[in-house]
């Protein structure tokens, strides 16, 4: 596998000609330095604040180091500097505005670390880098996001998927970090264990101050246990003994910040008094998501295991969000959910209003009613609503009815 074909480099590399500075950020092993390399291509200036004696050199002296070398100078695990490194880059920018000056990646949001304050606002391109996507692990399009609001009857003409339930649930546990998906089962665990340790007892103590540290891992298997589920604060603050729930959500925003989990905010235009505005949270890597839980493709084949369901839809929404991350116009993902038992997994909203709904399903078997809920958006909002689709675990893609389709879950990454 080329490790270094991921989808987010064409649009590096034109942030780079239009902005002055360009931050990469992601969970941590995501391949944020290999890209930057890759994309410098022996261009530039390059250095590593994860190395002492450089990080010595950048606290040292900020605006020196902002102004040492060639451009654009990429500086990887940036936020490990903190604030004065930032501050020297904003005064560089400031003073020149040519474009292409930085290139910037770290593994948390440097919107949201607490130790900085200045957001390089007006100056900078934010890009994401996450896990490999099924499409870039298997060479296929990813084209699922473009086709469902360009031309969705595309998504019903490929061939029968040559996959089936145990594949997809061997995927999702596989996961996408690129030194896990080669790696055999034991071996991935060890990688999941250490890889937990870092980010937590180093980069969220370091970044955040956190006194507790240790209490995290607890929190984060809670969160993994209602993975796809509704973000119910006060149920994980009763469980978790943190003194008061603003220190949970503080908690819980240390998490997002390391890009551990994610949150699809609810969607809403007032269709029903009857909405939910509460979140959903999501494993960003579903094969972290299995490791924490203790699950495998063997475990969750059982029907009646509670987590398959879950560990199916995270797969597939992290497939989503990834593609919603790069693409060339702006769609952002929502779930819905009214107390009338009205419930959509996967709301994509595109900036002119524009509606793709997605129901997931962990089995191969679809139903017309399993779209009833599509049925209803698609009736409510007749003139933005594109498409609903009924992702499922079998082969065979088809039309339900008007504008709603069963598509098997591969079709995701292989629609083009």
């Amino acid at each position: 596998m080329d490790i270094l074909s991921r989808r987010l480099e064409p649009n590096t590399r034109q942030a780079l000609r239009d902005f002055r500075v360009v931050v990469i950020t992601g969970p941590r092993q995501a391949g944020k330095t290999t890209l930057v390399r890759h994309v410098l291509d022996g261009a530039g200036t390059f250095a590593r604040l994860d190395r002492a004696a450089t990080l010595q050199a950048a606290l040292g002296d900020p605006d020196g180091f902002a102004a040492f070398g060639e451009t654009p100078r990429a500086f990887d695990e940036v936020q490990r500097a903190g604030e004065p490194l930032i501050r020297a880059i904003k005064i560089a920018v400031d003073d020149d505005s040519s474009r292409g000056q930085f290139l910037l990646n770290g593994s948390a949001d440097i919107l949201t670390v607490p130790t900085i304050s200045e957001s390089l606002a007006g100056r900078t391109a934010f890009l994401e880098l996450w896990p490999f996507t099924q499409g870039e692990m298997h060479h296929a399009p990813d084209g699922f996001i473009e086709a469902a609001f360009s031309d969705p009857d595309r998504l019903i003409e490929g061939g029968a998927s040559p996959l089936c339930t145990d594949d997809y649930l061997e995927r999702a546990c596989t996961g996408g970090f690129p030194e896990t998906i080669s790696m055999p089962p034991q071996a991935r665990q060890q990688w999941f264990n250490d890889y937990l340790r870092t980010v937590i007892q180093r980069d969220i103590k370091d970044l955040s101050g956190a006194r507790r540290t240790q209490d995290l891992p607890k929190l984060l298997k809670l969160l993994a246990a209602c993975t796809a589920g509704e973000l119910v604060v006060k149920n994980l603050h009763d469980h978790t003994g943190f003194g008061s729930r603003h220190t949970t959500e503080a908690y819980l925003g240390y998490l997002q910040m390391t890009y551990l989990v994610l949150h699809l905010p609810a969607w809403s235009r007032n269709l029903t008094s009857k909405a939910t505005r509460r979140q959903k949270v999501h494993i960003t890597d579903s094969g972290l998501a299995a490791h924490i839980l203790g699950k495998s493709p063997k475990s969750l084949a059982r029907p009646t295991d509670p987590a398959r369901g879950q560990i199916i839809e995270s797969f597939a929404v992290n497939e989503m969000y990834r593609q919603a991350s790069w693409h060339r116009s702006a769609i952002t993902l929502h779930h819905f959910r009214d107390r009338g038992g009205i419930e959509i997994d996967v709301v994509a909203e595109a900036a002119d209003g524009r509606l793709v709904a997605v129901e997931i399903k962990s089995g191969p078997a679809v139903k017309r009613s399993d779209a009833r809920h599509l049925r209803w958006l698609r009736d409510k909002v007749p003139e933005d609503f594109v498409c609903g689709v009924v992702l499922h675990t079998g082969e065979r893609a088809y039309r339900l009815e008007d504008r709603i389709m069963a598509l098997p879950i591969s079709c995701l990454w292989t629609s083009s």
